[in-house]
């Protein structure tokens, strides 16, 4: 009896790890790859996200946006690092709703007459047609423009680990872990693109499409060619990282150079003025007292 127990619990178990290896699905490349995308860009919606963005808003923007303005905006969106909970339908139909709201209220700036009306409605529907575009743009700006601080010190950080012994996917590992922002969030993504079976020149091609920047370009580039060409990868850094220091340098000496420039027009519009009534308004006081006598 007891033998007939014992083998009845292993038929059992021997049915259940069958049934969970069979019924278990298979982890390709391409799943893991579309995983992360998935993950990065949030590109899928729940219905309850469905149901916060009506359908009719996202049909009034389609109409009025060139084709293709989806992919647009996912690449904006790739751009500005995919906020949370945004995706290319809830722009569309923060257009459309921002295109109603402007024109509702460009409409009741300019109720008194017909002709202020119809400019009310135009100004009000375009300005809030394009505000969520400006936004998106503006997001993305500010990100590419951190990601170009923050390479400098990211690239002497992989040259000394690299120098000190470390291997390329290692130094990349230190970057992200111990820097904060848009460019070691970037670095993280190609270390899980290089996991899951991409290579490493495939993740970093991939990474300068998700930018703007010239020097993340130029960087990914070079590394390329050093790939092709068996050059050692430590001098590549080295000279990327003195490279991309000295352009910082003249970047930021191009920015103090525009600085007069800028301060110009406030000077001209804020200080000129009241310096004029300090300066001329008691003569010209005097001279009218003189006026006045006469």
């Amino acid at each position: 009896m007891v033998l007939f127990v014992g083998l009845g619990c292993l038929l059992l178990a021997l049915s259940l790890a069958v049934i969970a290896v069979v019924a278990k699905p298979r982890v390709t490349v391409a799943g893991s790859l579309a995983l992360i995308e998935t993950s990065y860009s949030a590109t899928v919606i729940t219905k309850q996200d469905a149901n916060t963005s009506p359908s009719w808003l996202r049909s009034i923007a389609l109409r009025l946006s060139p084709a293709g303005v989806a992919h647009t905006l996912q690449r904006r969106l790739d751009l500005a690092g995919n906020p949370p909970t945004w995706t290319p339908d809830r722009i569309l139909a923060a257009k459309g709703l921002a295109l109603l709201l402007g024109a509702t209220l460009g409409g009741l700036l300019g109720f008194r007459s017909a002709g202020w009306l119809l400019t009310g409605l135009a100004l009000g529907a375009a300005f809030g047609f394009f505000l969520p575009d400006l936004l998106l743009l503006n997001a993305g700006q500010k990100r590419q423009t951190l990601i170009r601080r923050a390479l400098p010190d990211a690239l002497d950080m992989l040259t000394v680990c690299v120098e000190a012994g470390l291997g390329f996917d290692a130094a990349l590992a230190q970057v992200a872990r111990n820097t904060t922002g848009p460019l070691a969030q970037e670095c993280a993504r190609v270390l899980q693109e290089m996991q899951i079976g991409k290579s490493r020149n495939e993740a970093l091609r991939a990474l300068t499409e998700r930018t703007t920047v010239a020097e993340l370009r130029a960087f990914v580039s070079a590394l390329a060619q050093a790939g092709e060409l068996g050059v050692p990868i430590a001098s590549v850094l080295r000279e990327q990282a003195r490279e991309m220091r000295l352009r910082r340098r003249q970047r930021a000496e191009e920015q103090a150079q525009k600085v007069p420039v800028k301060i110009l027009f406030p000077l001209i519009t804020c200080l000129f003025p009241a310096m004029f009534v300090v300066i001329i308004g008691p003569g010209a006081i005097s001279i009218a007292k003189v006026l006045m006598n006469l």
